[in-house]
């Protein structure tokens, strides 16, 4: 086996709050090389292209070889480990978002098989090798390699549609209805009533499907997409505050304010202002 490497990319801010990619990168591993136990705050999918090891989650061990993907959910205690004898080679994506619970439940993993064999490794690694080679600091970097990582998503989802055609539940597709009435209408004087109303659901039963796809309220989800669609608006600099939160749905500008600072721990005219002192600030060099 060749020399170890690593190459790797990861995000320090992202702007893109319903999916976004934390890390990336491909590493060929030292024999017995190891990460963890630890957690992460964030989905993590690793595709092992060579060699083995193995995977440790929820008290149980998996070997790993060529042409499986493991998986590892935020906040699990997991860790990983390279043989000895023949170390393995993999590329890995890690990533979390608004959207991001909802799409990993379609995807060919569960607490009792967070591993997974592609039949397809050359078509799973091209995948990913192009989420890393979109790699870069400015929004347009972010927005193809959310684009890559969303093909790759795609292509688990129809070999999850493979082994579980029936896989999609209701549930999430009322949920999936609910975003969708939200990004369409977040501007306007909308109520969780009017979102339950509008997917054909009771409020407690949005709450409640909610908190299974998306890990929080169909109120807090509403909240933050309001709030990062006003943060778009601050950083273009052309609109005043009370235009702002008229365009994110907002009638009480003071209201807004408390909102906003609730969420982002700087009122919104604080937050302009630093936007606007980083903008004439020299970009950072990519490492």
């Amino acid at each position: 086996m060749a020399d170890v490497y690593k190459q790797s990319f990861k995000q320090n801010y992202t702007h893109n709050i319903e999916l976004s990619i934390f890390n990336c990168g491909l590493e060929r591993c030292a024999p017995g090389q190891t990460w963890g136990p630890g957690i992460r705050d964030h989905y993590l999918i690793h595709l092992v292209v060579s060699g083995k090891g193995v995977f440790e989650v929820g008290g149980r061990t998996y070997e790993v070889v060529p042409g499986d993907l493991f998986f590892a959910r935020p906040n699990q205690l997991i860790r990983y480990t390279a043989d000895e004898a023949q170390p393995w080679e993999y590329s890995w994506v890690g990533f979390n978002g608004a959207c991001a619970n909802k799409l990993a439940a379609q995807l060919p993993f569960t607490d009792a098989a967070p591993v997974h064999h592609t039949q397809d490794l050359e078509g799973m690694r091209a995948a990913l090798s192009s989420i890393y080679s979109s790699r870069g600091l400015q929004p347009q970097d972010e927005a193809a390699m959310v684009g890559y990582l969303y093909l790759f998503i795609a292509a688990l989802m129809r070999e999850t549609s493979e082994s579980r055609p029936h896989s999609t539940s209701s549930s999430s597709q009322y949920v999936l209805n609910a975003i969708k009435y939200i990004q369409f209408n977040y501007s306007h004087d909308i109520s969780i009533d009017d979102v339950a109303k509008s997917v054909g659901v009771s409020r407690s039963h949005l709450y409640r499907v909610f908190m299974l796809n998306v890990g929080k309220s169909p109120i807090d989800y509403l909240t933050e997409y309001r709030v990062n669609e006003a943060c778009k608006l601050l950083r273009s600099g052309t609109l005043s505050i009370a235009e702002v939160a008229a365009s994110v749905g907002f009638l009480d500008q003071f209201y807004f304010s408390r909102v906003f600072k609730r969420a982002k721990g700087v009122p919104p005219s604080k937050y302009m202002t630093s936007q606007a002192d980083a903008d004439v600030q020299p970009a950072p060099d990519e490492t």
